[in-house]
């Protein structure tokens, strides 16, 4: 076991003040959930509206986050704060699980500082302010990394079990979670306590587990036409251009803000420093290098989707599970400028994730910062709905219909109970999301529809879509800094919508310039 010290008396002290401070966070991270002025982002809602009807799967995800939602709520009511409340919760669990593999593998302060960093990285900050599938996944994945340092040092069924529930656990909340599994088959070639530990009984129970667990969301998949793997494969647009270095460019510039700037640096430098060591002597303990193993695959293969096409920067978030614990024995070890480079990160990241905090909870501030474009999402909708309640009143008609998800989710989320039908225009010949799935206008529906459209593109093939159909006005919200959220109305009846062939296409990107 490769240690940096026994623990000390100045190391509990440290590790006290550590645990104090984390605890500290997460009452804050509470306390600003609460006072945030801002809505739900509309992923948020999808999923506050996946947790009225709790499944085994959904159109674009797996259940998880839709669960853990659905019990909050219940348990503290159906404000946004209550929907975002699990949170801060789950990242402080997955840096504690993360702090005990650090402190098992390494010793007490590798452990502590572990999770001090994972609590204070940039996307963490973020992310603990909203309620996202990465938050849910990294506690899964945090666990069965703690599961596997503690099988390691001999059999123990009780992490056989938490390792089995934990795999389960990451699968249920993100498909990323097949990185977890990468990472552990890479493990087994390459750490020789790793393998004595998995390829064994106790490991096959561990498998056993995680297959009985996510069993009823491959059933769920299988008997809804494998509507998620579906919706993962699309994501990936690998339709389009095969050779896109902008992509790629912007994905690793943006793990910089991901991580942190310096942190991402010494993340690289950990991660090369552990290959450095490579050995054929397959009887070999590698804990350095099996951290890297999961962490380099994520951002590999991340990255070379981006070349290929196109990456969201926390496609491989994944990767920063095990690359905090190696970062963590980087900064620990070498000389005295590395101390200064993690002292200098601990302090940037805790400046802008306060300033976030801040700028969050300030509307006039964050449009004196120039911010008023980050937080548009998330402004003006009570107001936004009830203007357009106020439309769809004053023409009379008995539904909406939207030509964008998000507005259409924001809609449900926020608008009055008992109201107009709401729909979902329909763009393609099949459902491209939740909300096309789930509420599509009905080919052939007759009585008036209030038709609100928010992408301009779109109103030539609203127009044509319906056998009477007349512009009705616009909606503009002022969001703050100079922004706005515009809506087109049209009151159509007669729903009767050009077929979506191939030749219907054609000419639509004929039309666009295509």
């Amino acid at each position: 076991m490769s240690k940096l010290g026994a623990p000390s008396l100045s190391d509990r002290t440290v590790v006290a003040a550590i645990l104090a401070a984390g605890g500290g966070l997460v009452l804050l991270r509470l306390a600003a959930l609460v006072l945030d002025p801002n809505s739900l982002y509309p992923d948020e809602t999808q999923y506050w509206l996946w947790a009225q009807n709790p499944d085994w799967g959904y159109f674009s995800k797996p259940p998880l986050i839709a669960w853990i939602i659905a019990v909050t709520t219940a348990l503290f009511g159906d404000a946004d704060w209550a929907v975002r409340l699990s949170a801060p919760l789950l990242h402080a669990a997955t840096a504690t699980f993360l702090g005990l593999t650090a402190a098992r593998l390494f010793g007490t302060r590798a452990g502590a500082l572990a999770g001090i960093l994972w609590m204070i990285m940039p996307a963490v900050w973020l992310s603990s302010s909203i309620i996202s599938t990465d938050a849910v996944l990294m506690v899964g994945w945090s666990a069965g990394l703690c599961a596997i340092a503690r099988l390691r040092d001999g059999p123990d069924w009780r992490f056989a079990i938490l390792l089995g529930v934990a795999a389960g656990w990451a699968f249920l909340a993100k498909y990323a979670a097949i990185y977890f599994l990468l990472g552990t088959g890479l493990a087994i070639l390459v750490d020789a306590p790793a393998r004595r530990a998995l390829v064994s009984l106790q490991g096959l129970a561990a498998g056993v587990i995680f297959l009985a667990l996510i069993s009823g969301n491959l059933m769920w998949n299988a008997a809804n036409d494998f509507a998620t793997v579906s919706h993962t494969a699309a994501n990936a647009n690998w339709g389009a251009s095969l050779f896109n270095p902008d992509e790629f460019i912007t994905f690793v510039v943006d793990q910089f803000g991901v991580f942190g700037p310096i942190t991402f640096a010494a993340l690289i430098a950990a991660v090369i420093a552990a290959f450095k060591g490579l050995s054929l002597d397959l009887g070999a303990a590698r804990p350095r290098l099996m951290l890297a193993l999961y962490v380099a695959p994520a951002l590999l293969i991340v990255a070379f989707q981006a070349f290929i096409s196109r990456a969201h920067a926390n496609w491989a978030a994944s990767a920063y599970a095990a690359g905090t614990i190696l970062v963590a024995i980087w900064f620990l070890e070498g000389g005295r400028w590395r101390r200064a480079a993690l002292w200098t990160s601990v302090g940037l990241h805790c400046v802008a994730g306060l300033a976030l905090m801040a700028f969050a909870a300030s509307t006039p501030l964050s449009d004196a910062a120039g911010l008023a474009n980050a937080f548009k999402r998330v402004r003006e909708w009570p107001a936004t709905v009830e203007a357009v309640s106020r439309a769809a009143e004053e023409a009379g008609v008995a539904a909406i219909a939207y030509d964008d998800r998000n507005d259409f989710h924001q809609m449900q989320r926020y608008g009055p109970a008992g109201g107009p039908e709401l729909f979902m225009w329909m763009r393609y010949a099949g459902a491209h999301n939740f909300a096309e799935a789930t509420w599509p206008l009905p080919q052939g529906y007759d009585q008036p529809v209030l038709v609100v459209s928010e992408r301009a593109q779109e109103v030539p093939l609203i127009l044509d879509d319906f056998e009477r159909i007349e512009p009705a006005g616009e909606i503009v919200i002022a969001l703050g800094g100079g922004r706005e959220r515009r809506y087109r109305l049209f009151l159509a009846q007669g729903y009767d919508p050009v077929p979506r062939t191939e030749e219907f296409e054609a000419r639509v990107r004929e039309m666009r310039g295509g």
